[in-house]
């Protein structure tokens, strides 16, 4: 079986009876729901579901389809940068599924989705058109209200897909095709998000830090305190532990203690298969010692 994950980010956190809805457009579909994930401070939800590549597909244009009708940006505010109501769709593959087929896939999503709605939609990471619109931060540069102006004035932010002009309501939309994404967060005892921004640049890549990380600060306002908020793009590289340890040691520069890390959605074994092997000391470890790498199917 060809097997395919797919990641939809959009843009609503906090309305329960909204992502209730949109998630329900998975219901119809012959997808496995692994993870729905809404978050207040952030205002998104991310939602990982997996199954074959047509099934995704059409899943994921479905749930498109419900946050572009029910989500307007105009009144959206939150933590996370965001540019449209469904902010990005990726396509990972997972097993017996070449990149290239998640390229292919994106495109075509991207083509759709843009043909359907009228939302100037943007391809990134591996689906990209050309090396500058690769890194995601780079295509949502200035967010909804930035973008809002730049397209149709600036022709480096012209879509790949659609009118070269923003959705009044749903804004812009990136579509992707790439390995799988660790979403990493550590919470600081300090509710001063100038040291979460420090340390954010410390580990990132575009800042100095580490190849396969993107971070920024965050304030998580209803506990009153911050965060360093990471994208870890490939754990096989740059192992969560390296970063956590650098955080660690950053943050007691400020004399600032890490009260916590959470991580955001699924994620393969391997990336905590690592941080076992390296804080235990694991001499000649190997996965398969793993009770559950051996239940696979089992009693299915």
């Amino acid at each position: 079986m060809k097997l395919v994950q797919c990641v939809p980010n959009f843009s609503e956190g906090r309305d329960s009876a909204v992502i209730d809805e949109i998630v329900r457009t998975l219901d119809g579909h012959n997808v496995t729901v692994i993870d729905v994930s809404p978050d207040p401070d952030h205002h998104r939800t991310d939602v990982t579901f997996i199954g074959e590549l047509a099934d995704v597909r059409d899943a994921a244009m479905d749930m498109a389809i419900a946050a572009f009708e029910l989500i307007d940006m105009r009144e959206h505010t939150g933590e996370h940068p965001r540019m449209g109501a469904i902010d990005v769709v990726p396509f990972v593959p997972v097993r017996s599924v070449e990149m290239a087929e998640c390229v292919e896939l994106a495109r075509e999503f991207a083509a759709v989705f843009a043909d359907r709605t009228a939302v100037p939609t943007y391809l990134y990471e591996e689906a990209a058109l050309s090396d500058d619109r690769r890194n995601l931060a780079d295509v949502r540069r200035g967010e909804f209200e930035g973008l809002r102006d730049a397209i149709g004035e600036d022709p480096d932010r012209a879509p790949d897909f659609g009118p070269e002009h923003i959705h009044e309501t749903a804004g812009a939309t990136a579509v992707g095709a790439r390995f799988f994404l660790v979403a990493f967060n550590v919470n600081l005892a300090t509710d001063d998000n100038d040291i979460a921004n420090e340390i954010s640049r410390a580990v990132r890549h575009s800042s100095g830090g580490y190849r396969h990380v993107k971070a920024m600060g965050f304030e998580l306002s209803d506990r009153g305190i911050v965060q360093v908020s990471m994208n870890m793009t490939d754990f096989r590289y740059t192992p969560l532990f390296r970063v956590f340890d650098t955080i660690k040691q950053e943050a007691a520069r400020h004399g600032v203690e890490v009260i916590g890390s959470e991580i955001v959605g699924p994620l393969p074994m391997a990336a905590l298969i690592d941080v076992a092997d390296h804080y235990l000391r694991l001499e000649d470890f190997d996965e398969t010692q793993v009770l559950e790498h051996h239940l696979v199917g089992v009693g299915s």
